[in-house]
């Protein structure tokens, strides 16, 4: 995918510029309070370049999922506080993202001034990527700048449509996961090594298609492991897995694996419990042993000091998706080896997002890797080697 324009690209004069600037803000809430600001910060260099450089922001985004419908649980008000407090200025939350007040906000904005429109999804016209709806989203902004990778994957009124309508830009965030998204894509360092958890193979399986053809190496963990080892004729016991289609699947990359030279490695041993909870009785079994009456929950010893191995001799290391069910600490050990191992490659090594990027930033290890991506779906979609339509926009604009 072609790098979009940059906000920072040298000669663009911000001065004076009314920018409407798509940012991530949709923030985990626990009853009105934000529970992890990461996603607010995230965005700050963005706008305080453009506020340095003398425009006036108006900030929007979404949050949750309200289904065109006016949710007040799910206003951005604590979003607008937060943000507020990280600018050291004031944030005025608006009481909608379009309408004649919106416009008039837009128009009247001053240099270093920020403001926020109301969650873009209380409006049905939002998801459906509605033009007039994007319209009126334009309406009295002289710029736009995306800068919500994680919804970049979407075509949107904020993500896709609005980028058509006004002179459009990458905020740095998004900027800096595009080019690391292709730069894994079209020349990572060799060799390059892959690791892959999650649930089903089927969700992965774009994903695993595209990889085979760049990497040396993909490491298998996760429950999907168990659609594998089942498709192998190996007994899973009660373990998470998918039926005979996925299992074809499987099969069916371990062939094609094979046909390209990329060693797509299993584990060789399961850490399997009784129950599925904290308290349960625990056991180590090699994969191809797994007894009927248990189910596994993460990758075993073995298979951990094998996958850090494969880390250590690699020059890239793309990671989505735990080992086990991390969230539980008794089954947490092979997603920690896995975040360790990464966190001290001598590589360049990727987070991709989601539970992965929950993960490391759980161990207290996101500083020490080269890049934890913001927007797992959408790193995904780039590494499967789709187009995002509101990367597309900003690069057509």
């Amino acid at each position: 995918m072609a790098q979009p324009r940059r906000v920072d690209q040298p000669g663009t004069d911000w001065s004076g510029a009314r920018v409407l600037v798509r940012s991530d803000l949709n923030v985990p809430l626990d009853d009105g309070t934000i529970t992890d600001d990461a996603r607010i910060r995230a965005t700050l260099p963005t706008l305080r370049y453009l506020l340095r450089n003398g425009a006036g922001v108006a900030v929007c985004s979404h949050l949750g999922r309200p289904k065109g419908e006016r949710v007040p649980e799910l206003s951005l008000a604590p979003c607008a506080q937060r943000l507020a407090e990280l600018l050291v200025r004031p944030v005025e939350l608006l009481d909608d993202s379009v309408g004649t007040e919106v416009r008039t906000a837009a128009e009247s904005l001053r240099p270093g001034q920020v403001i926020m429109l109301e969650n873009l999804r209380f409006h049905p016209g939002e998801e459906a990527n509605d033009p007039s709806h994007a319209d009126m989203l334009a309406s009295g902004f002289t710029h736009y700048v995306n800068d919500a990778f994680g919804a970049a994957h979407r075509a949107h009124a904020s993500t896709e449509a609005v980028a058509r309508r006004l002179p459009s830009y990458a905020g740095l965030l998004l900027a800096r996961e595009v080019e690391v998204m292709n730069g894994l894509l079209l020349d990572p360092g060799s060799p390059f090594v892959a690791i892959l958890g999650g649930a089903k193979v089927s969700d992965k399986l774009p994903l695993i298609e595209s990889l085979l053809n760049t990497c040396d190496r993909i490491l298998i963990g996760g429950a999907m492991c168990f659609t594998f080892l089942a498709a192998l004729g190996d007994p899973v016991g009660r373990s998470k897995h998918e039926g005979k289609e996925a299992q074809a699947m499987a099969r069916s990359l371990l062939e094609a694996a094979g046909r390209v030279n990329c060693a797509l490695q299993l584990p060789v041993d399961i850490l399997c419990a009784n129950r599925f909870e904290a308290g349960a009785e625990l056991s180590v079994y090699s994969s191809d042993s797994l007894p009927d009456h248990l189910l596994g929950v993460d990758i075993g010893p073995r298979t951990a000091a094998s996958f850090r191995e494969a880390i250590d001799a690699a020059a890239t290391v793309f990671w989505n998706g735990p080992m086990g069910a991390f969230e539980i600490p008794p089954f947490a050990d092979g997603t920690r080896a896995v975040a360790d191992a990464m966190a001290g490659a001598d590589a360049v090594t990727v987070v991709g997002g989601g539970d992965s990027g929950a993960a490391v930033a759980e161990f207290g290890l996101a500083d020490r890797f080269s890049h934890v991506s913001t927007g797992g779906g959408a790193a995904l979609e780039m590494l499967e080697g789709k187009t995002l339509p509101g990367v597309a926009a900003i690069t057509a604009s």
